[in-house]
């Protein structure tokens, strides 16, 4: 990793590119050296994780934290529309169509990069997120 880091740096520099090492970071996963990444004689830090393009990257290779951050996420898009739920001027089928284009999008981006299990599409399809959307359109039926 170290030459690999090294290269990158050199490379970069011949295009008249620089890497920065306060925003350059480490994260090993499966390793078990503890021999540390330098660059231009500074140690980079290391981290468990880090987010990138919207999805958490462990060390651990799960998708634990990646799936609950989106329901959080979806959480949030979820409840400023709490007055279109609980409406009487719109119909059942507009709900599930606003609830289908603001809602989910935010719950599902990135989902096509997380591992596929049991446990997961569980956690998905029961989340609070989806848990008050269920509610929320029920009540207003």
């Amino acid at each position: 990793m170290q030459d690999k880091t090294s290269a990158v740096a050199d490379a970069s520099a011949r295009l008249g590119l620089k890497v920065h090492r306060g925003k350059s970071k480490v994260l090993k996963v499966n390793t078990v050296t503890d021999t540390p990444i330098m660059l231009e004689g500074e140690v980079l830090d290391e981290v468990e994780s880090f987010t990138y393009l919207g999805s958490i990257v462990g060390n651990t290779g799960g998708t634990d934290a990646d799936v609950k951050a989106s329901i959080g996420k979806a959480r949030a898009a979820f409840q400023p529309l709490k007055n279109v739920w609980r409406s009487s001027l719109l119909g059942t089928s507009t709900k599930i169509r606003i609830l289908n284009t603001i809602v989910e999008p935010v719950l599902l981006y990135g989902a096509e990069t997380w591992r596929t299990t049991i446990t997961t599409m569980k956690r998905i399809q029961t989340s609070s997120a989806t848990k008050i959307c269920r509610n929320e359109l029920d009540s207003s039926l």
